[in-house]
């Protein structure tokens, strides 16, 4: 008790600070997502994410090996076709645009690649897999995904996400990769994706939106935690290698309670609303973007996540270097 017992003594200086300081960022942590256009010959910034910008393919190689270079370990990869149709071939198509810039990256360093594997950006009506008569089908879906897993790995992915939260969706595509001669792909499934209102300025990125309704009668419904558990347990049973949270700071409690049940690497999401929160209020100067981008992300690692996927992951890796 105080007067004894005085709490301050470890706050006093930088070093003693950094000596006690109970949860480190490092650049290792890190996942930068990355967009690439087929209808882009020139890099396109994205209006409602300061900052960030659309690729045309033929840039792939050297932004992802940027990105490598500031010490990230690995980029996800969304791609935006030229055609889009009802069930989204262009996701599994051999010269699909997703495809071709991770060939691209892969011949450019040694980054690790990460596949996002959805197909919402393929279809004409913007929803995350086959259609009919204004259902989401899951079953059908199913064998839509795990060609476009195959597709993925053939190209040269080295980790497969699927993010389209069809029942089942880990074992179709686990089941795929084994039978064409990928059985040491992992996949890294975002096994809890909520049906988010912080995903608005990604669809724009990602020209995705739903041509009609919205994603809740397969994404999560946002007052439900224990159902993520739920969620995360099946996805493991089926083959899962690392379980995702997102998005991530709406849901620091989701990550935390699977930290705690769950033996296995989980990720989280730092998605593309929570970055432009705060790029919005920096650059009216209502916040030191620096300092609460870093506190952010230690938020997030500080619940649990080992994984971090962040469009701020190149601002960290250079403010972290300084």
């Amino acid at each position: 008790m105080f007067p004894d017992t005085r709490l301050r003594r470890l706050r006093l200086n930088p070093q003693i600070r950094e000596m006690v300081r109970e949860t480190r960022l490092s650049v290792k942590n890190f996942i930068y997502p990355m967009f690439f256009n087929e209808n882009l010959t020139k890099p396109k910034p994205i209006t409602s994410m300061p900052g960030v910008n659309a690729y045309p393919v033929k840039m792939a190689g050297e932004q992802a090996a940027e990105a490598y270079k500031l010490g990230i370990p690995a980029v996800m990869v969304f791609g935006i076709p030229k055609y889009k149709d009802e069930e989204g071939s262009g996701a599994w198509a051999k010269d699909g645009v997703a495809q071709k810039a991770i060939q691209s990256i892969k011949k450019a360093s040694d980054v690790v690649v990460v596949a996002d594997l959805c197909l919402c950006e393929y279809t004409s009506h913007g929803h995350c897999g086959k259609v009919k008569n204004g259902e989401i089908l899951n079953d059908e879906t199913l064998d839509l995904y795990a060609k476009t897993a195959v597709s993925q790995a053939e190209a040269g992915a080295d980790m497969i996400a699927p993010s389209g939260m069809m029942d089942g969706m880990v074992a179709s595509i686990r089941t795929a990769l084994d039978d064409a001669g990928f059985k040491n792909i992992p996949i890294m499934s975002y096994s809890a994706k909520y049906a988010s209102g912080f995903y608005g300025p990604f669809r724009e990125a990602a020209e995705s939106a739903p041509k009609f309704g919205d994603r809740r009668s397969h994404q999560m419904d946002p007052p439900n935690a224990r159902e993520a558990l739920r969620e995360m347990e099946l996805d493991l049973a089926e083959g899962a290698d690392i379980l995702m949270v997102k998005p991530a700071l709406a849901y620091l409690d989701v990550i935390r309670d699977a930290r705690i049940m769950f033996n296995v690497p989980i990720a989280a999401y730092n998605v593309s609303g929570e970055y432009s929160m705060i790029m919005a209020a920096a650059e009216k100067g209502w916040l030191d973007k620096d300092r609460i981008m870093l506190e952010v992300l230690t938020a997030i690692k500080r619940a649990g996540a080992d994984i971090i996927l962040t469009y701020f992951a190149k601002d960290v890796a250079k403010k972290l270097e300084e």
